[in-house]
């Protein structure tokens, strides 16, 4: 069951595999998407459903110090 498709509404998935965002912490200092997260999610491209991050408001909002 994990492997057919499903139906969300008018999203229709290969899968019914899920994957949880990343956090731009993986995006350096800057916030910004580099090369490592396209190919990290160039590889996973074929997974259900990818939800993405969202973009930090302002520097000082990340989580992380740096």
């Amino acid at each position: 069951m994990l492997f057919s498709p499903v139906s969300l509404g008018k999203i229709e998935l290969a899968n019914r595999i899920v994957m949880a965002p990343l956090t731009r912490v993986r995006a350096g200092s800057s916030g910004i998407p580099g090369d490592l997260m396209v190919e990290y999610y160039r590889q996973r491209a074929s997974v259900g459903m990818i939800i993405t991050e969202g973009t930090y408001p302002d520097h000082a909002s990340q989580g992380v110090c740096r």
